[in-house]
């Protein structure tokens, strides 16, 4: 029993091996090129730096793909990411051309074919795939994100769930505010993102400021900027509409005329 024992023991570590072989998957190099650009260094130009990975050594979306690059080939590779759920709007960039999200967005998996990775267009960056956000949260501020009643400790009113059916409330989405919607003159006009919260505000019936928030889009320098070709609503993941927010506000605003 014992000598059976042994020789069982013995013959495992080939068996073993064996099988790693037969469930190994073939090596699928796939090159991705990726805006580099350090501040550090402002003389020199921005670039396209080229890595290989094997695709079969990383999980599916680009973000995965990014993390493989910076924990074991470039640490130095610079990019946001938080959530991974396409909630936070973090790994907002252009890809392949597409202003998309890193965490949702799937590798092509054609080896022959290159991914083009570049920071979002229409900001300033801060280092490689890194834009600045400074305008962005401006410009949320602006629309004073906050529920204002007139007195204090006044009864809560219910929410209108007529005009607050979730297409409006939902987090921030960075991406929303840097597809080319709007014509910009930098810090003064705000975009779909703002522009999309504002409604939520203005929309909301236990807010008591709603017409101090509409006279400040009585302006040529906020929504009628919005040229309503419905990119920022093709381009956000999760379903929101900024561009009918926006005709909403314009609404509004006729009805008060």
């Amino acid at each position: 029993m014992q000598s059976y024992a042994r020789r069982a023991a013995l013959r495992a570590p080939a068996f073993t091996r064996s099988l790693a072989t037969a469930t190994e998957k073939p090596v699928l190099m796939k090159e991705f090129k990726i805006y580099r650009w350090n501040p550090d260094t402002p003389e020199e130009k921005p670039t396209l730096q080229s890595y290989k990975i094997d695709l079969n050594q990383t999980g599916p979306m680009i973000l995965d793909a990014l993390i493989k690059i910076k924990n074991e080939i470039d640490p130095t590779l610079t990019f946001r990411r938080s959530c991974r759920e396409g909630i936070c709007g973090s790994c907002a960039m252009n890809i392949d051309g597409q202003n998309t999200l890193a965490c949702l967005c799937r590798i092509d998996r054609a080896p022959q074919k290159d991914s083009k990775i570049y920071p979002l267009p229409h900001m300033f960056i801060v280092k490689d795939l890194v834009p600045d956000l400074t305008q962005f949260y401006k410009q949320y501020k602006s629309i004073q994100p906050t529920t204002t009643r007139h007195q204090r400790g006044a009864p809560p009113v219910a929410r209108g769930p007529q005009k607050l059916d979730g297409s409006t409330s939902d987090p921030l989405r960075v991406l929303l505010d840097v597809v080319p919607v709007v014509l910009v003159e930098p810090g003064r006009v705000p975009r779909p993102a703002a522009l999309m919260q504002a409604y939520r505000w203005i929309a909301d019936s236990r807010d008591t400021h709603g017409q101090e928030r509409k006279e400040k889009m009585q302006n040529d320098m906020s929504m009628y900027r919005c040229h309503t070709i419905f990119n920022c609503s093709r381009t956000c993941p999760k379903g929101l509409n900024p561009a009918a927010a926006i005709a909403n506000i314009k609404l509004e605003l006729a009805a008060n005329a």
